[in-house]
């Protein structure tokens, strides 16, 4: 989720941690030193906690170790989970109670360099991103349905990120665990031998496969060979019963290659538990490099129906992620799904008429007004 916020601090001097969000101040003493409290200035005067935040609009000034939250986070609620630095007023949604979209990134690093990329990858170092969510995996809740890993490229820190999937079995037995990976660590047999060794009952790694070509692929990452490393990690990863996704993320340098490549899944990786045929982000590396990666869905729509088509008449799980109904062809709309996080989905003003809004996957907020010529409400 990642949304970085700050807030004013009064005098709050303290290292940086992770605590759970509580609004009841009569916490049992045993799990307050994890939580933070949400009072009003006024009602702050039970101990024990980890920390005190108090409401956007709050009467009176707060205290000593007390930080005032921002109207932008006045969302939080019991049981939403926060990584706080009080030496610099900050505050950092690592995750939402309330939310199917929890997202755990364990660096910003990474190995491949893509021409889309909506969060470019940075080279510091970034080790405490993964002591944070390994605090908040123990912290969730056990009734989370679904949690993603990502990154950057998680697997850059195997061991770190193998201990994060253990504490996701350990701690949270019954969430389904999708890791978002090129899967080129995986290109060696022992790397996919250890993940698979871990038995985590619900796991998935998301793959993207930008192309059939190797060179398109390798020229879409920015790294040669990738594209052989990426299919073997695939290979090795499913050889360990370790289920995979492969992500066709569509742009202008591949959406000429949809059906080619379609079929080349079909041929080659037909053991793939599910093939998410993905839009595009607008965002970060994506906007810089516009004019290079911009296709409006209405330009492939045919074949981006085609090739669903193709892939589910063979048998193989197949949806269609970030894009909205009105620009799809009609016959695949029941492989659409409302993927994009809740965070950042919204239905531009010219949506509010539509029929189908309530199954409609929307647009990414993040891509302001790069959207498709062809959003219209579905009358």
């Amino acid at each position: 989720m990642l949304a970085l916020r700050g807030v004013s601090t009064d005098r709050f001097d303290a290292d940086a941690f992770v605590a759970r969000v509580t609004t009841d101040p009569n916490r049992p003493c045993a799990v307050r030193q994890h939580e933070v409290l949400i009072a009003q200035p006024s009602e702050i005067a039970a101990g024990g906690f980890r920390g005190m935040l108090t409401p956007p609009h709050a009467d009176g000034r707060v205290g000593p170790n007390a930080l005032r939250l921002p109207p932008t986070l006045d969302y939080l609620a019991a049981g939403d989970i926060l990584s706080i630095d009080p030496r610099c007023g900050s505050i950092k949604v690592l995750y939402r109670r309330s939310s199917d979209h929890n997202t755990l990134i364990l660096t910003e690093r990474c190995n491949n360099d893509c021409i889309m990329c909506c969060q470019p990858p940075k080279k510091a170092a970034d080790s405490h991103l993964i002591a944070e969510a390994l605090q908040a995996i123990k912290l969730a809740d056990e009734g989370t349905r679904t949690l993603t890993i990502s990154g950057g490229e998680p697997s850059l820190d195997l061991d770190g990120l193998l201990n994060v999937v253990r504490a996701a079995r350990n701690y949270l037995p019954d969430t389904a665990l999708h890791v978002l990976t090129n899967a080129r660590a995986f290109r060696y047999l022992g790397n996919a031998q250890r993940l698979a060794s871990l038995r985590h009952n619900d796991l998935m790694l998301g793959i993207p496969l930008n192309a059939d070509l190797p060179e398109l692929h390798d020229y879409i990452v920015q790294v040669k060979g990738a594209f052989d490393e990426t299919v073997l990690g695939l290979m090795n990863l499913k050889r360990c019963g370790v289920r995979v996704e492969v992500r066709l993320l569509v742009q202008g340098a591949n959406a000429h290659r949809l059906p080619e490549t379609a079929r080349f899944i079909a041929r080659n990786l037909a053991f793939a538990d599910h093939v998410a045929v993905m839009g595009l982000e607008m965002h970060g590396r994506a906007r810089a490099h516009r004019e290079l990666v911009w296709i409006d869905p209405l330009d492939y729509r045919d074949a981006l129906a085609d090739a669903v088509t193709f892939l589910a008449q063979r048998g193989i799980s197949v949806s269609i992620y970030n894009t909205p109904l009105c620009v799809l062809d009609q016959r695949v709309w029941l492989y659409a799904c409302r993927s994009i996080s809740d965070w950042k989905r919204e239905y531009p003003a010219v949506c509010a008429p539509c029929l189908q809004k309530r199954d409609c996957g929307g647009v990414f907020a993040t891509s302001d007004d790069i959207i498709s010529a062809g959003v219209r409400p579905i009358t």
